[in-house]
């Protein structure tokens, strides 16, 4: 015992005289910042090697003398989890009057680093470079993906809405630009902002790029709407005219849908790369996005995620102005909570699918294949026997980063999208049958982030809030509602939604629309075999208890015959038709470090994919639901 003692009291006295003490107190924001309005953060961003993958961030931090904590964001707004990219920091310096001045990270909060500000310095001066095609793509020869995030260090403890900076960027030669930031004045290849909080700054993405095209798509007064691309290729900035004619019909139905906008001036950042890969994060006046190189001249792609933009552009309203109130934090350092993003995302997932098919980016016709789509998913999702929807929400911040095999049987972050889609579906049908057709979910989205217009402000809520607002617009039991769809476990969604809307779900040979995916690229054999596949028979997930998993199939492993045949989809489906006039199981032959077994996997129900079809003598409610508004 005295030896572990002494050991103990050794590792104590190290540690004191190697590094300043850890950070002995949870993260807050009662700090008084130093970076005013009249005495604001520089941050300098030069971005001219953003081709080779690099940028390089000067800022120049007012301090005061003595020890001063420098941190760098954590957990990032639009992400909902602590996600600050901190190996995409390299080279940090730290100098005051042309003297540098030694820094040391914390050893328990890696994102915090320490300083001792030397007597009669009011301001630091730091560089890094940032990295930013680490795990996560950002740059390209010709386009570069700016999150402010990524190129800050801030004052520690202070509340990043009274933190101010003054931002500028330094593009390459002959690049142009795209961001919500206000007052911007380029000389040349320079680009300086207006002064903004922290939080807007962080809030406020920039896309640059050496082709690049900007469409306006709505205007009113000195309010306007942007689509700012930026492409790999010059070609696939030629968007058809009938695409873009749609995409200007998104600002007028969500105007409809909400009653009142919440931003002056909104940009939609797009970059168009293979390399940089698909994404969507939601800002109050912009929004990320990123799709392949062929998003805007591929007609599929339009049909297969053509909620990417109005997904994010909804979240201005529903995640920005109106936002979970433990969702908000006072600066990036302080831990979300995110047991309400079955309100933030999953409300917002119906939202973006809607304004899709108002604005006639799909065809509204296709609404009913788009819920089969989510709900045949969700009715065959082995881990919802053991685990509520709140789990997923609360869980986000790790389910969004988890990558093991066997996500449907773990559930993923997913789930409060889709399943959200459909609880909100739900309340919608409940809504309209209650009122005999004269009220909808539209009329709670007025009452709840309506009018009056206003600029890009935060107004928060919780659960009651929610349910308060939809008992103003009719009369239900809406905690019992919620606790049923979100907070107990339910082995299958409700059925009772769809047939209120006038259909039912049935399986046919007869692939759906939305199964015809080119974001994943998968073949899908999960209402049949129980099998997840991609195009080259790369097996992603097998479900539990289905054929698939009775033969021994898992994930990892490689389909490379079909009953002799080399794999491909055409293959597979032919073999799956063919079982259903046979006794004789299905063969699958398999690859898996370098070993080859083969699988006899005994299902004859041929190919299934998910329909809705109409229940006759009940009306069409799905048909109203998609239908565009009037302006």
């Amino acid at each position: 015992m005295l030896a572990t003692l002494v050991i103990v009291c050794a590792a104590g006295l190290i540690g004191a005289a190697a590094q300043p003490a850890a950070v002995d107190q949870e993260p807050n924001a009662n700090a008084t910042s130093y970076a005013t309005a009249a005495d604001p953060m520089i941050l300098e961003l030069d971005a001219r090697l953003a081709p080779q993958g690099l940028m390089v961030a000067h800022l120049v931090i007012p301090a005061r003398p003595g020890p001063f904590t420098l941190v760098y964001p954590k957990w990032i707004p639009g992400e909902h989890g602590p996600t600050g990219p901190l190996g995409d920091l390299a080279d940090l310096r730290i100098s005051a009057d042309g003297n540098a001045l030694t820094w040391s990270r914390d050893p328990v909060d890696m994102y915090a680093f320490h300083v001792d500000v030397p007597v009669g310095v009011s301001h630091l001066n730091v560089t890094f470079n940032v990295i930013e095609n680490g795990p996560e793509v950002m740059a390209t020869r010709n386009i570069s993906v700016v999150n402010w995030n990524r190129t800050l260090l801030y004052q520690n403890d202070t509340n990043s809405h009274d933190v101010y900076v003054k931002p500028s960027i330094i593009l390459p030669a002959g690049w142009d630009y795209g961001t919500a930031l206000p007052d911007a004045r380029r000389t040349a290849d320079r680009v300086d902002f207006g002064t903004v909080t922290l939080a807007m700054l962080v809030d406020s993405p920039l896309d640059c790029g050496r082709y690049y095209r900007h469409v306006p798509l709505w205007a009113s007064g000195s309010s306007y709407a942007q689509l700012d691309m930026f492409a790999d290729r010059p070609q696939d900035l030629d968007a058809p005219a009938d695409i873009l004619a749609a995409y200007k019909r998104v600002v007028p139905q969500a105007l409809a849908m909400y009653g009142a906008r919440h931003w002056y001036n909104y940009h939609f950042l797009l970059t168009l790369s293979d390399a940089i890969g698909f994404e969507g994060i939601e800002h109050h006046q912009s929004s990320d996005n990123r799709g392949p190189h062929d998003f805007m001249t591929n007609p599929q792609w339009q049909l297969a995620s053509g909620d990417l933009l109005t997904h994010e552009f909804s979240h201005s309203w529903n995640g920005k102005y109106r936002r979970p109130y433990d969702l908000t934090t006072p600066n990036f350092q302080i831990p979300m909570q995110t047991d309400l993003l079955w309100v933030y995302e999953g409300l917002n997932e119906y939202l973006g699918q809607l304004i899709s098919f108002r604005a006639g980016i799909r065809d509204p016709k296709l609404f009913p294949e788009q819920v089969a789509e989510a709900y045949a998913y969700l009715d065959n999702e082995p881990g919802r026997a053991y685990e509520p929807l709140i789990d997923t929400a609360t869980g986000a911040p790790f389910l969004y980063q988890a990558r093991s095999n066997y996500p449907s049987l773990r559930r993923t972050a997913g789930d409060f999208y889709t399943e959200g889609e459909l609880i909100w579906l739900d309340a919608d049908t409940i809504i309209r049958a209650q009122t005999g057709g004269r009220k909808s979910l539209d009329d709670f989205l007025r009452a709840y982030a309506g009018p009056p217009n206003t600029g890009p402000v935060t107004v928060t809520y919780t659960r009651q809030d929610i349910e308060h607002v939809l008992a103003s617009v009719v009369p239900y039991d809406w905690h019992d509602f919620f606790q049923r769809r979100v907070y107990e476990i339910a082995l299958h969604p409700p059925t009772d939604e769809l047939a209120r809307a006038g259909w039912r779900l049935v399986y046919t040979s007869t692939p759906n629309k939305f199964e015809e995916n080119p974001v994943e690229k998968e073949i899908n054999a999960w209402y049949s075999l129980g099998l997840s596949l991609s195009m080259n028979g790369e097996i992603r997930d097998v479900r539990y208890g289905s054929p698939a998993w009775r033969a021994g199939l898992s994930p990892g492993m490689k389909v490379v015959a079909v009953n002799g045949e080399a794999f491909d989809n055409d293959v597979l489906t032919y073999a799956l038709t063919r079982a259903q006039h046979t006794t004789a199981p299905i063969d699958l032959l398999t690859s898996q470090n370098d070993h080859y077994q083969t699988f006899a996997v005994n299902y004859h129900g041929g190919p299934r994919y998910p329909h809705l079809v109409r229940i006759p003598g009940r009306a069409d409610m799905l048909a109203k639901i998609a239908a565009p508004l009037a302006p």
